[in-house]
């Protein structure tokens, strides 16, 4: 579909054509309505023309222009012409001709005092070109008119010294190039899209109020800049015979043009400063391109170091947050664990970032009964340390107004339902235990089942059909509530993944079953136990850092006497 794209106040708002024909001017009926009284009410008509389009005045008090020519007739519109209405500048576009726009962006807009236009393609690719400069570096980029060089830098540098704030770094640069160039009425800096790899408007400047607002560059110049890391000269287009065949600069009488590489520390192009004059006397020489060369180079250099300070100093702003953030998420966990007698608990928590996602608790309840809670949040680092704080909050809650397992889970999970982040679930274990009675009442919500090591060394865990789903899945699981008396002697061991898929450099797992068979040769104790699992881990890691939270608790009833 073809369209008329007005560009005016730094923007590019489209006025697609849906019919044969769309009528520009001031009055509402028309299709493309221009608030300015410097055009007429019915001012021109755009058409279909022997399956293309074509353009004619409406007998308006300014005329209308095709590129910068004042048309007599119906004039053939072709792709990317330019329609100027009195004040009013609008693009012509139609998709059947576009072309590839390769690694420029084929239109590009400001936000300042001018919209920036980059031509389709040069049907000359050379036209527009008088002469070069390549790229120098050291002291080889002052062997060509050293002092104006040397006073341009120290210029830039003084002008941009002390700047920590990216976003006037540009225009600051532009202020600087246009009292370096007094031949030069703007200036516009294109930067390279990280994403796209396309380039765009940074920013801009005129020095002159009176100027038609529109600037649009070559793309066979700044193709050229790009690829060959080279300044670009383009002097008096519009006299130029050569030029004639290349609209994207005599059309629009650009004098004199001087476009530049901006390198970056890693010496390739991050983007470009493009300088011109519309006064024919005042043409831009090689001396001028070959100081924009040099007062470019360190340009980007303070805008590349600026930019590096900056995403320093919030690299160190976020690492701040963190560590606070880690202090917060340890004074969630248990500082000490409580003493409970006839029984030893034992835990360890190792974040593999700042934070994580993992949580245990030892609750002393009333009546005499202890609480555990045990989880591991489905991701890690600040998502879910979030999701980990929630659950951490819930659980205590919870757990101060009921020692019953089955209620206090259904809670839990209902809560973490409720309120879930999409993919955040928790494996989780909760029990109590009747110091009394030394009975643990269990619901295990989709985590690895605890290991229980008798006093002979014999290991043995909870079959696999009693463990349910993670909870803050389905609301209202009817999880399944287990039982077990504690025998003199017995300890019970309960990880996060982080601990059986530990991994080597060479890129083996430390594994379920070597867990199982380090607590079975295992000591007794819940604290040795737990203590000397974790430097196996290490051991087996051998320096390869975590991929994973890694969290032991290990917890035990003592022998009598």
């Amino acid at each position: 579909m073809a369209k008329l794209v007005l560009l005016q106040g730094g923007e590019a708002t489209p006025f697609p054509i849906t019919g044969r024909e769309a009528v520009i001017g001031r009055h509402p009926e028309c299709e493309v309505q221009l608030h300015s009284n410097m055009v007429s009410r019915k001012h021109a008509r755009v058409q279909e023309d022997n399956g293309g389009f074509a353009i004619e005045d409406l007998g308006s008090g300014n005329g209308t222009y095709v590129n910068g020519r004042r048309i007599e007739g119906r004039t053939p519109l072709a792709h990317l012409d330019r329609i100027k209405l009195g004040p009013v500048l609008l693009r012509f576009e139609s998709e059947s001709s576009a072309g590839a726009a390769g690694p420029i962006d084929s239109q590009l807009s400001g936000t300042g005092q001018f919209v920036v236009d980059l031509a389709a393609e040069d049907r000359d690719d050379g036209a527009t070109i008088m002469s070069s400069a390549g790229h120098g570096s050291g002291y080889g980029m002052f062997d060509v008119q050293p002092e104006a060089k040397l006073k341009g830098v120290l210029e830039i540098t003084r002008s941009l010294a002390g700047s920590t704030d990216v976003g006037s770094l540009l225009p600051k640069i532009l202020d600087t190039l246009l009292k370096i160039f007094p031949k030069a009425d703007r200036g516009c800096i294109l930067l390279k899209d990280a994403e796209s790899s396309k380039m765009r408007v940074a920013a801009q400047k005129n020095r002159r109020a009176d100027v038609d607002e529109s600037v649009r560059l070559s793309r066979t110049v700044l193709n050229r800049v790009l690829e060959e890391k080279a300044g670009i000269l383009s002097a008096d287009a519009s006299a130029d015979a050569r030029f004639q065949a290349s609209e994207s600069i005599s059309n629009l009488t650009i004098r004199s043009v001087m476009c530049v590489p901006m390198l970056g520390l890693d010496g390739e192009p991050m983007g470009v400063i493009n300088l011109d004059s519309q006064n024919p006397v005042n043409q831009f020489k090689n001396d001028d391109l070959e100081l924009l060369m040099a007062v470019a180079g360190q340009a980007a250099l303070s805008y590349e170091s600026t930019r590096l300070l900056v995403s320093h100093l919030e690299k160190q702003r976020q690492d701040s947050e963190l560590r606070i953030a880690t202090n917060v998420q340890q004074a969630l966990l248990p500082q000490t664990m409580p003493p409970v007698d006839g029984y030893d608990f034992y835990a360890s928590y190792h974040s593999a970032l700042a934070v994580g996602g993992d949580y245990y608790n030892v609750i002393p309840l009333k009546n005499h009964k202890i609480g555990i809670a045990f989880g591991d949040v489905a991701g890690k680092g600040v998502p879910g340390a979030l999701v980990m704080s929630r659950l951490s909050s819930v659980v205590e809650t919870t757990m101060a107004f009921t020692d019953d397992v089955a209620d206090a889970m259904e809670s839990i999970n209902n809560h973490m339902c409720s309120h879930a982040a999409d993919g955040r679930f928790v494996t989780f274990i909760l029990a109590v235990i009747d110091l009394d009675t030394h009975e643990m009442s269990m619901i295990n919500a989709g985590h690895m089942s605890p290991i229980i090591r008798k006093p002979d060394g014999t290991v043995e865990s909870f079959h696999e059909n009693q463990i349910g789903i993670p909870i803050g899945i389905n609301e209202d699981y009817p999880y399944e509530l287990v039982s077990r008396t504690i025998q003199p002697g017995e300890t019970l061991v309960i990880v996060t993944d982080g601990v059986d898929e530990a991994m080597n450099p060479g890129g083996e797992l430390y594994t379920k079953e070597r867990v199982i068979e380090f607590v079975k040769n295992g000591s007794s104790n819940a604290a040795e136990l737990g203590i000397a699992l974790l430097e196996d881990v290490r051991r087996h890691a051998a320096g390869r850092p975590q991929n994973d939270d890694i969290t032991i608790m290990t917890f035990g009833r003592r022998v009598a006497g």
